[in-house]
This record gives C-alpha cells, structure tokens and sequence, in this order.
C-alpha cells in the first residue's frame, strides 16, 4: 500500500471514529477511578450541559440552600454546577415540552430531560419507574429549578407528571439536580481519533519533505 492509499484509510478510519461519538448524546465523565466504568457525571450534547450522575446528593432543602449548595458543588475538583434551566433563552416563557416541538422543547432543560432525554422521540425521556439509566436517584417529586418566576416564587419541574410549577421560594423542601454548562471533559475528542490524527499529520509531513528532496 503507497503512502497516499494508507492517507486515504487512516482519513477514513477518523472519520468513521469521530462520527460513532458524535450522536452519543449521553456520555460519561468524572470516572470514579480509571478503568471502572462508573461516571459520576454525564455529558449531554443535544443540550451542551453535563448532569451529576446521582440526581439526589443533596436530598430536599429550601431553594435559596439549593442554589448555594449546587454553586459551591465540586466533583473531583471541577466546579461551576448550577440548578437546571426551564427559560434557556431568557425570553420568561416556560416551554411546556407535552405540546411543544423538541426545538422549543431545548428551552427548558427539565423538561427536555424528562421527555426525550438522549433521543429525538419523545417518551424516551428520564422518568423515574420507567427508564432512568444512566442516572440514578431520580426522584418522583418535584425539583427545583434555577429559573425564578418573580420576586417571590420560582418554577419547579414535576418529575412525577412531567409538568412546570411555580411554587413559592418560602415553599416546603424540594430536591435539586445538579448541573453545569458545556461538557466537564478536559479531552474534547476521543483519544483514538486524536492518535490517528496526529500520525496522519506526520505523515503529510513526511510526504512533504521527500516531495522537496533533490533528486
């Protein structure tokens, strides 16, 4: 095989490792320890954050305490966790993800979860006694979210209807879930594809320098 044919494969075999991740929508990060295959974490790229794995660390408290506790969160050492979004764009409208399209859906990040989760059908979604997997702790009661109403309530997400709420912010204990933007991965493509990349530009390079070689 000439050196051109063997540029061609290794273009090809990137490609194909790049395209098998790129639709994974719910990816592990954070392993517990290497090798073991426990994340506490996973990254969702249909809405470009990453939850916690366990949907229940800080168990029921006030909203004002759940707002500290998720801002002061730090999972082996990476911080910047925030309750979820239902207002995204900032425009104050609350999606209802029942009736709304997925696109209009992604405004609210509850609500996105709940019905589609990692899939583009709707009903595939995290919903506890049903699926929840890879998440574990998703309780059937209602969360808060990080999006206040006004100056007195804040909307919650029903993980037991799938529905928005706005309760008052004096309001009884709810759950929290954690989340943060962007991906928490320090490694932004899959290491087998950045090896292949790397030894294909070297050996462009080396194309290059016997091109310039006199003969």
């Amino acid at each position: 095989m000439n050196k051109l044919s063997f540029v061609g494969v290794l273009c090809t075999v990137v490609l194909a490792v790049l395209s098998t991740t790129a639709n994974a929508a719910f990816m592990g990060r954070l392993e517990t320890s290497p090798g073991s295959g426990v994340f506490q974490a996973y990254y969702d790229d249909l809405l470009n954050i990453t939850w916690t794995t366990n949907a229940n660390i800080n168990g029921t408290d006030s909203w004002a305490n759940q707002l500290a506790w998720a801002a002061g969160l730090s999972i082996d050492g990476v911080a910047g966790w925030r309750l979820p979004s239902m207002d995204v764009n900032g425009d104050n409208t609350i999606v209802n993800c029942v009736t709304a399209s997925q696109a209009d859906c992604m405004d609210n990040e509850y609500g996105h979860l709940f019905n589609y989760g990692k899939d583009t059908t709707k009903g595939n979604g995290i919903v506890p006694g049903i699926s929840t997997v890879p998440f574990t702790m998703v309780q059937s009661d209602i969360y808060w979210s990080g999006t206040a109403r006004d100056a007195f309530n804040t909307w919650t997400y029903r993980f037991d209807s799938g529905s928005n709420l706005s309760v008052s912010t004096e309001g009884n204990p709810r759950f929290a879930w954690a989340v943060r933007a962007g991906d928490v991965s320090e490694v932004p493509v899959p290491a087998a594809a950045w090896l292949f990349g790397t030894g294909l530009i070297g050996l462009i390079g080396m194309a290059r320098r016997k091109k310039k070689q006199p003969k």
